[in-house]
């Protein structure tokens, strides 16, 4: 029998500077940020919403931040007791099903479509988390409820904060016609400028354009926007999530320039990405290796290649490629990264090897 999909995307409202206000309520009436180490190289990880009145934003580097709001106070990042509290949501949500995937400390889907709970009402079930979440942990938390995972994902920004907008199946194909694409999780900047220059702006432009020319222009991406410009999400909320790479980056107090000193940094990273790997791969099995650099303007540049075992020397290889891109431009932050070939494939090879 047929069971209709109900689907809760929570996320909590700017939650890192939240829970900072709540620890200190005089940071309430002040635009806040929580960012990195200094304000000459930081980035702002999330802000409270009267820093955003000034165009403050995750991501940008603080000393913009600060730029655009100069009273804004920033607070250091406290990862640990971050994740503290997100353990307490993550025990509510239990409270309620057990069919929860994580995105990150302060978002998940949660899958009620056999919960009994509430008159088995997504509704009501989401109404009661936020509630619960506020009684407990004095936090505001935000919902979407949907028959698929990118509306829910979608819906839940659309009443912030402390809100929760309902998308019933019977109104998903007038939500999609009339959807602005850059709303689909996974469209960027670059990938809307491209739509629109096709004349494509909201979910019905793409429903009367050819797949396969969508498919050819954009690839893997192009088919996920056109199915979802269709309202067709068929993922499932994925309790246990596999992971996908293991890596390790440093931005530096000072930006660096040469190919020693690049090296030099791949030399220090690399025990520590070993070190982490060996915590998910003991045998040190990889699908590839990459570099990122990211430079003085903010943009980066990542080189990635197919590698079945861990090489130190191949990431002086991939350092040399990457510098290639550099183009004069000093450089504030390097990465070393191993992409994981999926379980599912290693024990198949283990077993045909039998």
């Amino acid at each position: 029998m047929f069971v209709q999909k109900k689907i809760i995307h929570i996320d909590m409202d700017c939650f890192y500077a939240a829970v900072e206000m709540r620890e200190n309520p005089a940071l309430k009436t002040v635009p806040l940020a929580v960012g990195g180490r200094s304000e000459q190289r930081g980035v702002v990880t999330t802000c409270n919403y009267l820093a955003r009145e000034f165009g403050v934003r995750s991501a940008m580097p603080v000393v913009k931040a600060l730029q655009l709001c100069p009273h804004l106070v920033v607070v250091p990042t406290r990862l640990d007791f971050y994740r503290d509290v997100s353990q307490h949501i993550r025990e509510i949500f239990l409270r309620y099903t057990d069919v929860i995937e994580p995105l990150s400390l302060d978002e998940a889907y949660l899958d009620v479509s056999n919960s009994n709970l509430l008159h088995g009402s997504a509704t009501l079930i989401a109404q009661h988390i936020r509630q619960t979440i506020e009684q407990e942990l004095n936090l505001t938390a935000s919902a979407g409820i949907a028959p698929i995972k990118f509306l829910a994902k979608i819906a839940s920004d659309l009443n912030k904060p402390n809100g929760q907008y309902v998308i019933p199946p019977d109104q998903v194909a007038y939500f999609v016609a009339r959807l602005p694409l850059e709303k689909i999780p996974g469209v960027g900047k670059v990938t809307i400028e491209k739509l629109h220059q096709l004349g494509l702006y909201v979910g019905s432009d793409v429903q009367q354009y050819d797949q396969r020319s969508l498919i050819h222009q954009f690839g893997k991406l192009g088919q996920s926007l056109w199915l979802r410009a269709q309202g067709i999400d068929e993922r499932e909320v994925v309790v246990a999530r596999e992971r996908k790479s293991v890596g390790i980056e440093r931005t530096f107090l000072e930006n660096i320039m040469t190919e020693a000193e690049c090296q030099s940094v791949v030399d220090r990273l690399y025990p520590e990405l070993v070190m982490r790997l060996k915590k998910v791969r003991p045998e040190l099995v990889i699908a590839k290796q990459g570099i990122k650099l990211k430079f003085a303007d903010f943009t980066q540049t990542t080189v990635e290649h197919t590698q079945s075992q861990l090489d130190e020397g191949y990431f002086s290889t991939l350092l040399k490629e990457a510098l290639l891109r550099q183009e004069g431009r000093s450089i504030r932050l390097l990465g070393l990264s191993v992409g994981l070939e999926p379980m599912v494939t290693t024990q198949q090879l283990t077993l045909d090897w039998e």
